[in-house]
């Protein structure tokens, strides 16, 4: 884990997040977004999309994936986990990195001191020409933040819907995963875990991490009895 060094807070970048092992085939929104991530003239974007369409790991991927000449490069702040810190202590000149990606924008909404502070901070990264990522699983449309200029600020930039995986998606993108780690998942195993697991990346990820530890411990291959066994399903 690479932990955020500009402030005492418990947030922390997953070293696993990165574009080269985000599955995105071609030709879907998540292949457009990382074009669009790894494109710095874009200096805002606002990306949307339900769970466990990878909003989180794409931010992360682009702050692990930006270059770092400063002390502050790209900088990660998941809202879900910071909303009930003071705004200005968690914002207070950050316009200074290279990038800010905002995760969950949403968690503030209706919290008066958050929402005028990120309309501060938005108008101080476009003097200052800080690249700014904000995400959500809501639309902006569906947010009503109670700062209307905040909402028309979020509306001013390339904005980008994920798509959510099908069945066949979600087996690709677990066998994906697997090759990445050196492992092979046949279909008829990959189709049980997504029958068992909760369908959303960070439980069927967590799952993975475990087979392939069991897996090179006992050196084994990935069969539904062993899975079955391993993961007490």
């Amino acid at each position: 884990m690479k932990y955020f060094q500009q402030l005492s807070l418990p947030i922390a970048l997953n070293d696993q997040a990165t574009f080269e092992n985000f599955y995105a085939p071609n030709g879907t929104p998540q292949q457009m977004a990382i074009f669009l991530l790894k494109d710095e003239s874009r200096i805002f974007s606002y990306i949307s999309g339900k769970k466990g369409t990878g909003l989180s790991h794409l931010l992360q991927a682009a702050c692990q994936a930006s270059a770092i000449g400063t002390n502050m490069g790209g900088i990660y702040l998941p809202l879900q986990q910071l909303k009930d810190f003071s705004p200005n202590e968690v914002l207070d000149g950050l316009d200074r990195a290279a990038l800010i990606c905002i995760d969950d924008i949403d968690c503030v909404a209706h919290f008066s001191e958050w929402e005028v502070a990120l309309f501060n901070l938005f108008n101080n990264c476009k003097d200052n020409g800080c690249r700014l990522v904000i995400a959500s699983h809501l639309s902006v449309d569906e947010i009503e933040f109670d700062l209307k200029d905040l909402q028309s600020r979020l509306k001013s930039g390339i904005t980008l819907v994920l798509r959510t995986f099908k069945d066949s998606d979600q087996r690709r993108l677990l066998q994906y995963r697997c090759n990445l780690r050196g492992l092979y998942l046949p279909d008829e195993v990959a189709i049980f875990l997504l029958n068992r697991i909760p369908r959303n990346s960070d439980a069927l990820m967590a799952a993975l991490s475990v087979l392939d530890e069991a897996s090179l411990k006992e050196q084994r291959r990935l069969t539904i009895p062993f899975v079955k066994t391993i993961l007490d399903l």
